[in-house]
C-alpha cells in the first residue's frame, strides 16, 4: 500500500516590485504573507514577522499582500484600501502597522482618526477610498492568493512555498532558517 504524496502549494503570482516589501530586496529569504488587517490570526503573526525581519534582518524580506474576508470580516476590505492609499504617498508600513496595532478600530470613524495621527491627508485618502482607488490592487491580490491556494488568513509562503507550520516566532525562525540552508 502506497502513501499518497504531500504536495505543498506554490506562490503562483511572483514577486514584482509592485509589491509591499520590507526588507533587502536581495534577501536569501522571501516571507510573502497573504493578511486580513481584522483577522486576530493575522494580527497574532504581525510582531513575530516584525520580530523575524529583526533578528533575521540580512536573511528575509517581507512581501505583504492583501485577502480581506469580507464576509467576516467588514472592515477588513476598507482598511487594505486605506493602506494602498498610504502606499501611494511612499507610507504603506506606517498604515499597516498602525492598522494591525489597533485591530479593534477599524470602522470609519477611528480608521480617520488613525490616518491622521500618521499625519496623512485625511480629505485625499477618504476620497480616494470612497471611489475605491485602489480596490483593483486588493483584488489583485486577493485572486492571487486564491490561484496560490490561499483560503484563510494569515497564510506565509517561504520562498515560494507555502509554509504549513504554525506562526509563531519560533517555528517562523526556523522556517526562515531552512530555507536560508537550503
Amino acid at each position: 500500500m502506497s502513501t499518497p504524496l504531500q504536495v505543498t502549494a506554490k506562490l503562483r503570482v511572483p514577486v514584482t516590485e509592485a509589491d509591499h516589501v520590507r526588507g533587502p530586496v536581495d534577501a536569501p529569504v522571501t516571507v510573502v504573507e497573504y493578511g486580513d488587517f481584522q483577522c486576530r490570526f493575522s494580527g497574532a503573526a504581525y510582531p513575530n514577522l516584525v520580530e523575524v525581519l529583526r533578528q533575521r534582518a540580512e536573511t528575509v524580506r517581507l512581501v505583504y499582500r492583501h485577502f480581506p474576508i469580507a464576509n467576516v470580516h467588514p472592515y477588513a476590505e476598507h482598511a487594505a484600501e486605506v493602506a494602498e492609499a498610504a502606499g501611494r504617498r511612499g507610507r504603506f508600513w506606517e498604515m499597516h502597522d498602525w492598522l494591525y496595532e489597533h485591530q479593534d478600530q477599524l470602522d470609519p470613524v477611528h480608521l480617520s482618526l488613525g490616518v491622521e495621527q500618521l499625519g496623512l491627508p485625511q480629505d485625499e485618502l477618504g476620497a480616494e477610498v470612497g471611489r475605491q482607488a485602489h480596490a483593483d490592487r486588493v483584488r489583485h491580490d486577493f485572486v492571487g492568493g486564491i490561484r496560490s491556494g490561499v483560503s484563510g488568513t494569515p497564510t506565509l509562503f517561504v520562498n515560494e512555498l507555502r509554509h504549513e507550520g504554525g506562526y509563531d516566532l519560533a517555528e517562523l525562525l526556523a522556517a526562515v532558517d531552512a530555507a536560508a540552508s537550503a
